[in-house]
């Protein structure tokens, strides 16, 4: 258990936490659902008044789909967490559904100021577990094993096709703008935390590379001798100029 904590910590958490959300939302009645979605859906409206509520609990909820969730979750989840470790899996996935919020209902409220859209557009529903999911995905893709990102393209082509998660892309739809923007910011923070991976590996061989010795001191191995009686014009014979 504890071997599945260290490597999966994240993946098993937020799984666990889903899968209870959803099961306590069923136990509501009709009322008491449509009054939890209307608090946690990160739109405009909330975002203005109380945006950290909304944006943790939007990533546990949803209205429908309830038995394809955990499924993609663990097609995508297990992958990211065992390439990134628990604590930058978590930092990825909490980044690309933040980020991915605010940028999509950002985009939405300027277009409402301008006139674009209707003033009821600030009051949409926008909950779901996808921004994450699409995180991992992108996690496990990036730097997973083989089966990791063969498990991860399977979850990605279920999101891509049946799921439409970029449907409406051109006409800025808030769904569409959230997942690219969600994918981009994975992909980049991703990209980075490798990178000084990569350089603090390599500070650490570099460190731990021996010194060369000098080629004129003599350390009893060989090497060039000073000429202990040298002359004036160095002859190796001693004799005089």
């Amino acid at each position: 258990m504890r071997v599945l904590l260290r490597r999966y910590g994240f993946a098993v958490a937020y799984l666990a936490g889903f899968v209870a959300a959803e099961l306590a939302y069923t136990l509501l009645d009709p009322d008491a659902q449509a009054r939890l979605i209307a608090w946690a859906s990160t739109n405009v409206a909330n975002l203005e008044h109380e945006p950290v509520g909304p944006l943790l609990v939007s990533a546990f909820v949803t209205p429908g789909f309830f038995a394809a969730w955990p499924v993609l979750m663990g097609l995508a989840l297990f992958g990211a967490n065992r390439a990134l470790g628990n604590a930058r899996t978590a930092l990825v996935c909490l980044a690309g559904h933040v980020i991915g919020s605010l940028v999509s209902e950002g985009i939405l409220a300027y277009r409402i100021d301008a006139g674009q859209l209707s003033a009821a557009n600030r009051h949409i529903t926008d909950v779901g577990p996808s921004y994450v999911v699409l995180s991992a995905i992108v996690i496990a893709l990036v730097c997973g094993g083989r089966l990791a990102r063969t498990l991860a393209a399977v979850a990605l082509v279920v999101l891509v096709f049946p799921g439409q998660i970029f449907g409406g892309l051109s006409q800025l739809d808030v769904a569409a703008v959230g997942h690219l923007t969600a994918a981009l910011t994975a992909a980049g923070a991703t990209a980075l935390i490798l990178s000084r991976q990569r350089r603090s590996q390599g500070q650490s061989q570099s460190q731990r590379r021996p010194r060369r010795r000098h080629p004129d001191r003599d350390d009893g191995s060989g090497g060039h001798v000073t000429d202990a009686h040298p002359d004036q014009v160095g002859d190796r014979g001693g004799a005089g100029a």
